[in-house]
């Protein structure tokens, strides 16, 4: 069969310290960090945009390319088809109990057809959906830690209702549930689901009486393994001899389905507890940043369950028009989320920014989970500033394991950013072996984080089931849109570029050799090094049922240097724009170069170390050059700020070590985000013109937040959390936000901290109400325009309220954006 493309395609190359630092976009004013105001307005979703659909555009090739019709309007307010039922329904529900009966006096009772209750019709006078998190279909299903009262239930496993009727049900009475989704639901798409109760399965969907007890009657409703995800409008029809009848549409008896990882006909079934407990149930997590040999990791709060997420969520799907009929493909939701989590021509949810200017917006490293900024999508529909890389993984990660997709953050140390398809990191040089900066367009990240999501792939051959890559941060387009994935992990592992969606774009990133070129004298580049090792250097994600770091390596890539490895590597270049690039390598190799740097920290002197071997049984002389400079971690860098040369003659088997000192005073008016350092290394061997270099970064590392529990925590209670922090710099921090956030605990908050003093120790304290009982984690952040990336984690088990069920509101427990008083020591 022919090889599929893989859809990635190519930007212009990169020409700033990241492509999407002078983004044009100017918000109207900077958004409040409040969390979730009260009352909550939803954004227009009525909008509608001309020409060619954003969802043809994104994945035109997939399994419902030909359902863009009226069904990917957005979902309207009511059901058209219920109106005249709505305009009988006056009272909503009745009671508070969320789905129980309502009160004998009939207001929620719809008229038969000719808007007659005709006596010995049999009407239903209320439903009870048992979607309360305390009720058997909410723990069932596994949603009962959802801050909702309307039924959540995952798809392919049966749940459980009771209708409160008239009168007895009798054999002869005929019942019906029906629901809906969309602007215009059919049949034929999944969008109108009928269910007769008591008849065959219709499309995997069927209902039984369970029990008839005097005017009560309970039912077992079966769902479809591939039904559409998404929120349901709800009624019952019935028809006796006395004539019909429709319950109206009440917006409390909605239904939300989800994608179901328990159920085996699902396709995004997974067979191990411990990783639905892990890759679906778990709302916090760790995401890892730094370099491979400093490895630093932060605390993030998914916090998919929290009031108001799931709806955002469902927005997303909604904002740029996918059809509800393609919403039980997960390969498909997968796709648009990918695309809608940056804001890059679709007016996604985050908008990237890698400039280091922050002030119209947030700086990425100060956010601590997902809830913030997807709440604040969906209050406004604006686009939240501002976004990198983890935080676009740690939404992705809400948004999928929200949805019910086992979803997993990775992050890739030394990741590769493969700008002209050719599948190498090329890096060239100059006759000095000094960089042509204004040449290299390709860039390798110190770190990238992105999402393995679980999932089947019956769009694919056999073998390319389980862990796909899903890519959110906008670095290349992909059929014209800024999104990556879902790709299998296991065609990345073998170097099938030609696999679907994005493989080339992902292999490069884990599996490239990074290869320098020198420029000879004729102008023409000649290769003079290829670094197998370099790229993909170390994957990890956070291991399951522990806050230890699992290396996931093995998965993405063979060991390197095997010959599995080579043959993956070769192969996928061979299907790159460089295909003869590995014929062409001309070297002599017996000098050896490694680079050592100690654990620096920010604020302080630092030293990095650079090591010559000579392998040969002949002396050896090597004209030294070091070049250090500050980068993103992105890999764009600044200019050299220092630089050195030296020569060095090494003995046989000799050892040689050169150092190379930086004072503070030297690098810190360079530093810029994530506070990396870049040191160039290249040098030549007189004897066998061998040409050394290597590329090596380090970080400088920022202290972390103390957190303290001052009362023991129950749901309900106040409780009080102390928060020390160390100032590292000599200088004054201005501007001071901490940031406070924990699922169940606390809603987002912003705290304004004014200014701390050079080297100066400060405490602050802080009350906050947990609403969920269990095991909890509190999540703290620390920004100002000198220092970021300040951050602390403490875990607090919460005990449950005395006689106490259900979840408190907790729209009140968040006020953004406060001044708080803060005790100040002297410096250590």
């Amino acid at each position: 069969m022919p090889a599929p493309s893989s859809g990635m395609t190519t930007g212009s190359p990169r020409s700033d310290v990241g492509r999407w630092g002078g983004n044009p976009w100017q918000p109207p004013m900077t958004p409040s960090p409040e969390a979730e105001p009260e009352p909550e307005p939803e954004p227009d979703r009525h909008a509608h945009q001309g020409g060619r659909p954003f969802w043809a555009r994104c994945c035109g090739c997939c399994s419902c390319q030909n359902t863009i019709d009226d069904d990917r309007r957005p979902e309207p307010r009511g059901d058209p088809g219920l109106s005249r039922a709505r305009e009988a329904s006056s009272g909503g529900r009745g009671p508070s109990s969320g789905g129980r009966r309502p009160d004998t006096r009939g207001s929620t009772v719809n008229t038969a057809r000719d808007s007659t209750i005709r006596e010995g019709m049999l009407v239903v006078t209320g439903v009870d959906l048992l979607s309360s998190p305390s009720d058997q279909n909410r723990q069932e299903h596994h949603t009962d830690e959802f801050e909702y009262k309307e039924l959540i239930i995952r798809r392919g496993q049966p749940f459980h209702m009771v209708l409160f009727l008239s009168r007895p049900y009798e054999s002869s009475d005929h019942v019906t549930l029906e629901l809906f989704i969309g602007n215009n639901p059919e049949v034929g798409k999944g969008t109108h689901v009928i269910i007769p109760v008591g008849q065959g399965a219709s499309r995997g969907w069927k209902a039984q009486v369970t029990n008839s007890s005097g005017k009560n009657l309970n039912l077992q409703v079966h769902t479809a393994p591939n039904a559409i995800i998404g929120k349901f409008r709800f009624t019952v029809r019935t028809r006796s001899e006395a004539g019909e009848f429709q319950l109206p549409f009440d917006p409390c008896n909605e239904i939300y389905i989800l994608f179901n990882p328990w159920c085996p006909e699902d396709i995004v079934y997974v067979d191990r507890e411990d990783w639905r407990q892990e890759y679906v149930l778990n709302e916090c997590g760790r995401i890892y940043y730094g370099t491979e040999t400093q490895i630093g990791e932060r605390t993030w709060n998914y916090g998919q369950f929290d009031h108001g997420v799931l709806d955002a969520c469902l927005y997303i799907l909604d904002q740029r028009g996918m059809p509800y009929g393609g919403r039980s493909d997960p390969i498909s939701v997968c796709r648009v989320v990918s695309a809608m989590v940056n804001s890059l021509d679709d007016n996604g949810i985050l908008i990237g920014n890698w400039s280091g200017e922050y002030s119209r917006g947030t700086n990425p490293s100060a956010w601590v989970g997902s809830v913030e900024i997807l709440l604040s999508y969906l209050r406004t529909g604006s686009s939240v500033p501002y976004g990198q890389c983890w935080v676009f993984a740690g939404v992705t990660t809400t948004v999928l394991r929200c949805l019910g997709l086992a979803t997993r953050t990775i992050t890739n140390f030394s990741s590769a950013h493969d700008t002209d398809t050719s599948l190498t990191m090329d890096i060239y040089f100059d006759e000095n072996m000094k960089p042509l900066e204004h040449l290299n367009h390709d860039s390798v990240w110190n770190f990238h984080v992105w999402n393995d999501c679980w999932m089947k792939r019956p769009d694919l051959p056999s073998g390319f089931d389980g862990w796909q890559v899903v890519d959110a941060t906008p670095q290349e387009t992909s059929s014209g849109i800024f999104c990556c994935g879902p790709c299998s992990v296991q065609s990345i592992k073998n170097g099938l570029v030609y696999m679907k969606y994005d493989t080339p774009f992902i292999f490069a990133e884990v599996n490239s050799d990074k290869i320098y070129w020198q420029r000879q004298g004729d102008g023409s580049f000649k290769i003079v090094y290829v670094e197998e090792k370099a790229i993909g250097s170390l994957v990890v994600t956070k291991a399951v049922g522990s806050n230890m770091r699992e290396e996931v390596t093995h998965t993405y890539k063979h060991p390197e240097g095997s010959e599995a490895e080579r043959k993956a590597v070769e192969t996928a270049a061979a299907h790159g724009s460089k295909p003869n690039v590995y014929a062409i390598r001309d070297s002599v190799e017996d000098v050896t170069l490694q680079v050592e740097a100690q654990d620096a920290v920010m604020g302080q002197d630092l030293t990095v170390c650079v090591v010559l071997t000579n392998c040969s049984s002949s002396p050896r002389t090597v004209k030294l050059h070091l070049y250090l400079s500050v980068t993103f971690y992105t890999g764009v860098s600044g200019s050299v700020f220092k630089e050195s040369k030296k020569e060095v003659v090494l003995a046989p088997g000799a050892s040689e070590r050169t150092a190379l000192s930086v004072a503070y005073k030297e690098y810190r008016v360079h530093l810029v985000d994530q506070g990396a350092m870049l040191l160039n290394v290249s040098g030549h061997v007189k004897e066998n013109k061998q040409v050394l270099a290597k590329q090596h970064t380090f970080r400088l590392r920022t202290p972390d937040l103390s957190l303290t529990l001052l009362r023991a925590a129950m749901v309900g209670q106040e409780c009080e959390v102390q928060i020390v922090f160390q100032n590292p710099l000599p200088v004054t921090l201005t501007n001071v936000v901490f940031r406070l956030e924990g699922s169940g605990l606390q809603r987002p908050k912003a705290l304004n901290a004014g200014d701390i003093e050079g080297n100066k120790r400060v405490t602050l304290c802080q009350t906050f109400v947990p609403v969920k009982p269990g095991s909890r984690q509190l999540i703290a952040s620390l920004d100002s325009p000198q220092l970021s990336q300040v951050h602390g984690v403490i875990q607090v088990d919460v005990a449950p309220a005395a006689g106490g069920s259900g979840f408190p509101d907790t729209r009140g427990n968040s006020r953004s954006g406060e001044t708080i008083p803060i005790a100040s020591r002297g410096g250590a």
